[in-house]
């Protein structure tokens, strides 16, 4: 029996819900699938940019703590040779020789080359990578905190210093730890706050309405994510610039400082050979010895200039139980740049040192 019209109408039009209702589905996965395409290439981009940048920043940390290193080993290599020939000096004229140094810098040059060679030993012993970058971090401000509040600079500077500042590193590659704490923001303090983006985020849900309502919830929170990650390239970036500009002070004046080091070796090496009496070179041993000292006086005041500011109770740096110093930190967490002190000291330091380059 045919259908009456009325029914048929309805079954065309019901077909017509149906196909219109699949279209929509279609419509619905196509637009999740292009929202979930462009989201994962948007993260992708926005972690890979931001890993570089954390790694430019542990590698440059690790340089400047590999230099400040070496420039203490230097200050105990000058010093030891100075007191060899100011001694031979003392013994040939009968006399006590005065060398116009300064107690004082005398004793924080003598502390900061303790501090590093006792941590350069560590590193000698097998110590795992970065270590150089927590003491561009925390060595100089160690060795401050010390002068500071009499702390021996050796306590400070042995196994449990290092293991303390080992612990306050922590964290991980972005590579080897996802997007969690990364090896040089976590050094810095800072905390890349990335989006839960679980596996079945990327994936279809059952339903096509799900599937874009979730497509568009991962979407968002890539966005958000993108925005976190540029805050903290921008907080890399500016700790890079900083970094460099410490870096290149400190190799410019190092060059000065090492050329009376080095004509002091070739003194010292005479004398062993016996070339010549060792009161002939009085004048130019003491000028070598007093303007060495003044230049290592200038690489230490930039060395204990702290890259990020130090939290201070009536100008004495305010240190952990482990002996760590404190930072202040923004409201995100991450330790805040010295930038006034440090464009201070890097200024005030290169002026200083010309007068004594040859």
């Amino acid at each position: 029996m045919p259908l009456p019209f009325i029914l048929v109408g309805a079954a065309v039009a019901l077909a017509g819900v149906g196909t219109k209702k699949g279209y929509d589905g279609f419509q619905d996965k196509s637009e999740a699938n292009s929202i979930l395409e462009k989201a994962k290439r948007d993260y992708d981009i926005a972690a890979r940019d931001l890993e570089i940048d954390d790694k430019k920043v542990q590698q440059n940390l690790e340089e400047l703590g590999e230099l400040q290193l070496d420039i203490g080993k230097d200050f105990n290599e000058f010093q030891t040779i100075a007191e060899e020939l100011l001694g031979k000096l003392n013994d040939a004229s009968k006399t006590d020789i005065k060398v116009n140094v300064p107690k004082y810098q005398r004793k924080r040059i003598e502390s900061l080359s303790m501090g590093s060679v006792a941590y350069a030993s560590k590193l000698a012993g097998g110590a795992l990578g970065g270590t150089a970058a927590a003491y561009a971090v925390y060595g100089g401000v160690m060795a401050l905190a010390a002068a500071s509040t009499g702390t021996p600079i050796a306590a400070l500077s042995g196994v449990a210093a290092y293991n303390a500042t080992m612990a306050a590193i922590g964290g991980g590659s972005l590579a080897a730890g996802g997007l969690g704490m990364a090896g040089g923001a976590a050094i810095l303090g800072g905390v890349v706050a990335a989006p839960v983006l679980a596996i079945a985020g990327w994936a279809f849900a059952s339903h096509a309405e799900e599937a874009l309502s979730k497509a568009q919830k991962t979407r968002d929170e890539v966005r958000d994510f993108q925005r976190q990650a540029q805050i903290s390239r921008d907080y890399l970036q500016d700790t890079c610039q900083y970094v460099s500009k410490i870096t290149l002070c400190l190799n410019r004046i190092r060059t000065i400082f090492n050329g009376y080091l080095e004509d002091l070796k070739i003194v010292e090496m005479a004398m062993r050979r016996g070339h010549g009496d060792i009161l002939d070179q009085e004048d130019n041993i003491v000028r070598m010895v007093e303007n060495g000292y003044a230049v290592a006086a200038i690489l230490t005041d930039i060395i204990t200039t702290p890259l990020f500011k130090v939290k201070e109770n009536d100008g004495v740096p305010v240190v952990n139980e482990d002996g760590i110093p404190m930072f202040e930190t923004d409201e995100s967490g991450a330790k805040i740049l010295n930038k006034t002190e440090i464009r201070k000291v890097v200024e005030v330091s290169k002026r200083n040192a010309e007068q004594f380059r040859d």
